[in-house]
């Protein structure tokens, strides 16, 4: 069995996620059967796209009802973290989009702001509000890559927080589910850091 089954849900940068894994000795697997997913030690669901595309591609192969229902570690990445949220701003004809609702909070677009272009795209800094075992080793003011156009609120699920603006969260924490609006892959350091602790999860 390998170390973490990456949800086959259409998501770019699936080989450099799968790379930078193999770096720290794990091996990753891409998959969209139920039974791989359920019996998995750890679950990334990756995302790169629209959130109401996401989740008719995770209703098409019948994952929304299950996604909720796993107990080991699980790490949503960009729109694989949006997608933990009960909804999402970015749907069609103005109607919401519903997602998973692991966290009941809605996402929304980031408004437009002079000198804050949307998407929110480049490197930012982190400032950590809880502690967790996912952010061993980052320290406030480390850098991360970003690439979104919308964004989760502050709560009690925040782990970290950046600010385009506003502050939005970075990293996030609801039970055995973990996401991170960056893209832990093309972050360096802070990102391998990062997956590394998440393989470390239980």
């Amino acid at each position: 069995m390998s170390d973490v089954a990456i949800i086959a849900n259409g998501g770019a940068n699936i080989a450099s996620l799968r790379y930078a894994l193999e770096r720290l000795g794990a091996s990753s697997h891409l998959t969209a059967d139920p039974d791989e997913l359920s019996g998995a030690r750890r679950v990334i669901l990756p995302g790169v796209g629209a959130a109401a595309d996401a989740m008719a591609r995770l209703r098409a192969l019948g994952l929304v009802d299950l996604l909720p229902q796993l107990t080991q570690p699980v790490l949503g990445i960009c729109l694989g973290m949006q997608l933990l949220f009960a909804r999402s701003e970015e749907g069609e004809d103005g109607v919401d989009t519903e997602c998973l609702g692991i966290i009941d909070e809605r996402v929304a677009r980031f408004p437009d702001r002079a000198g804050h272009p949307v998407p929110h795209m480049g490197w930012n800094q982190l400032r950590l509000v809880a502690p967790s075992p996912l952010l061993d080793g980052i320290s406030d003011g480390d850098y991360v890559y970003f690439v979104h156009s919308y964004a989760a609120p502050i709560g009690p699920w925040t782990l970290a927080a950046s600010d385009y603006g506003a502050e939005f969260s970075a990293a996030v924490r609801r039970g055995n589910f973990h996401g991170v609006q960056f893209h832990p892959e093309r972050s360096a350091a802070t990102g391998s850091r990062l997956l590394a602790n998440f393989l470390e999860l239980t």
